[in-house]
């Protein structure tokens, strides 16, 4: 079991939904914490209490009577949460909502110490890449290492991170889905392509963390006149790594199109 190297605290969850209720998991196994999360739906509370953990739909109570709190609604749903919390004075609030900035929620949470996280879905099996901005908090970052690895961000790259990180699982998924079907097109059947490709990731994965840059490992494997020759010249034709890059472009511009466009909405 983790402990904190640290007094007795209480950490509040606003809004225990998917990554609200895997932050909650993860630190409900810790000692020297105690924990209340909120949800706005029965079936929500009875997950909350299923775990052992104090569960409210009141978020004032739970704002109020903790030191640290983690935002974890959807920002539309944000308003309401403003609306119902009568002060913010004295606590450290980290927000896992898409696309508000901390200058924004510092001018609408008074008194309060913000700070942005933004992880993935992998937090699911403890492996989440979250990014945290800005200022070096320890207790924050013990917080999130609960859930995988972290790494602290200007946050002006957090749109970028958004993207990279944020939305990388889907991107990644879909290309084994097509390395899995191009395996498929020349005989193989669906289920060991698949396993056979995960697995080859994970040891591309390992081997990739030794090298200083793909390309060292890509040469490696590429010999004249070979297979793996003929299939990169047939992803440049067909314009991968560009796709690929213009993927994380567009990405990235939406979530700070997103972004844009709630803190005008929170600001007005």
């Amino acid at each position: 079991m983790s402990v904190f190297a640290y007094p007795f605290m209480r950490i509040a969850i606003i809004g225990a939904g998917k990554i609200g209720f895997t932050i909650l998991s993860a630190l409900n196994k810790m000692s020297n914490v105690e924990l209340i999360a909120t949800g706005r739906s029965n079936s929500t509370l009875e997950k909350i209490k299923s775990i052992g953990v104090e569960a409210t739909t009141d978020n004032n109570y739970a704002v109020s009577s903790s030191d640290y709190i983690i935002l974890s609604v959807k920002p539309q749903h944000f308003p309401s949460v403003l609306k119902s919390v009568k002060s913010w004075e004295g606590k450290k609030v980290v927000s896992v909502m898409a696309g508000i900035r901390i200058s924004t929620l510092s001018s609408l949470l008074k008194g309060s110490k913000v700070y942005r996280a933004m992880p993935n879905i992998n937090a699911i099996i403890g492996k989440s890449t979250t990014a945290l901005a800005e200022e070096r908090d320890e207790t924050v970052e013990k917080i999130f290492l609960q859930i995988g690895k972290v790494y602290w961000v200007p946050e002006e790259l957090m749109d970028a991170w958004t993207a990279l990180i944020g939305s990388g699982p889907a991107f990644i998924a879909e290309i084994i889905d097509a390395l899995s079907l191009g395996a498929v097109e020349c005989g193989m059947p669906r289920d060991l392509s698949y396993n056979a490709i995960l697995d080859m990731i994970e040891g591309t994965v390992e081997l990739l963390r030794k090298c200083k840059h793909p390309a060292l490992l890509r040469d490696q494997v590429t010999t004249p006149a070979g297979t793996t020759i003929r299939g990169l010249m047939t992803m440049e034709s067909e314009g991968i790594k560009s796709a690929l890059i213009k993927t994380i472009e567009a990405a990235y511009k939406r979530s700070a199109e997103i972004g844009e466009q709630i803190d005008r909405k929170l600001r007005s």
